[in-house]
């Protein structure tokens, strides 16, 4: 199979392209710097900086993951304008390309966020419910998914992966919170009863992997693993993980300062089902928070 992907030189894309390279497959990268691609995904693994560079190679499939990082800096109108081009804008670029091609894939795979509920509170999100509140967040992953549903018109069937926060130890949120944890200055977040809808980067590559075979499968699909936790369970978790205390709590009044309208990324949450996953069959390998963080942390 020839998929053709963006973001692939990020976390889930990277981990991707090791897998899919693994099973025979040809493998495409779109990327701003097409000289590191095989550098950082394999030198199997092909890096283009503009897409006509396919011309009129045949093409099975597009995974769309590209979006710079939504929590790395404070939302800035300039920040909020690169997150929207990045994930909006580029997906748009990318129809333009398929609409102009004669042969067209069969599937596209693109990447959202159980930030498209909003902050749920309480609520148990299974995909079918109505989104939440209308914050940024919302709003970005709303305009990435309407976007990219657009590819419906041109005969291709979408999938939408709104993926939670992806544990791995070679990035993302758990290689930033080990530094601190490992010094003992860890803690809940503001009261630490938001839903934090975790997934161990094993579980990311084999879902993604499991609907691009799925014939049958469209919309929306919660990449998230069964057993969501609040945020003071995460954090105890981790420190007994890692054999230190947890006793630093960050106020929510002090994230609110330091990083504005984006604190609410880390104080709201989400308790996000993978209700679709698990009825079209697949089968999660990390579906408890300790068991995963065991696995993650004996490859530090």
């Amino acid at each position: 199979m020839h998929i053709l992907l963006t973001g692939g030189t990020g976390l889930i894309g990277r981990a991707l392209c090791a897998h899919w390279v693994e099973q025979g497959h040809r493998l495409t990268v779109w990327s701003r710097e097409p000289g590191k691609v095989a550098g950082l995904c394999g030198p199997a693994v092909r890096g283009i900086g503009r897409l006509e560079e396919l011309a009129d190679e045949p093409l099975d499939a597009v995974v769309n993951l590209a979006g710079a990082p939504i929590a790395d800096r404070p939302w800035s109108s300039r920040r909020k304008a690169q997150l929207w081009a990045s994930r909006i804008g580029l997906t748009e670029q990318l129809l333009t390309w398929l609409q102009g091609r004669t042969q067209r894939p069969a599937v596209l795979l693109s990447g959202s966020a159980v930030g498209w509920y909003g902050n749920g509170g309480e609520r148990e999100l299974p995909e079918e419910t109505p989104q939440v509140t209308d914050d940024f967040a919302a709003q970005l992953c709303g305009a990435w998914e309407e976007t990219a549903q657009r590819a419906e018109e041109l005969g291709i069937r979408v999938v939408l992966i709104r993926t939670g926060l992806v544990l791995s130890p070679d990035g993302g949120m758990l290689k930033r919170l080990l530094l601190p944890f490992k010094l003992g200055l860890g803690g809940r977040l503001g009261d630490g009863r938001q839903w934090m809808p975790w997934i161990h980067i094993a579980d990311q590559i084999g879902l993604i992997d499991f609907l691009l075979q799925q014939g049958d499968a469209r919309g929306p699909y919660n990449a998230c693993a069964p057993l969501p936790v609040r945020n003071a369970e995460f954090s105890k978790a981790l420190g007994q993980a890692l054999s230190r205390p947890t006793i630093f709590p960050a106020p929510a009044f002090v994230l609110r300062a330091a990083l504005g309208e984006m604190s609410e990324l880390l104080l709201g949450g989400q308790r996000t089902v993978p209700k679709r996953l698990l009825e079209a069959g697949f089968s999660f390998r990390f579906t408890h928070l300790d068991v995963a963080l065991a696995d993650l942390l004996c490859h530090q």
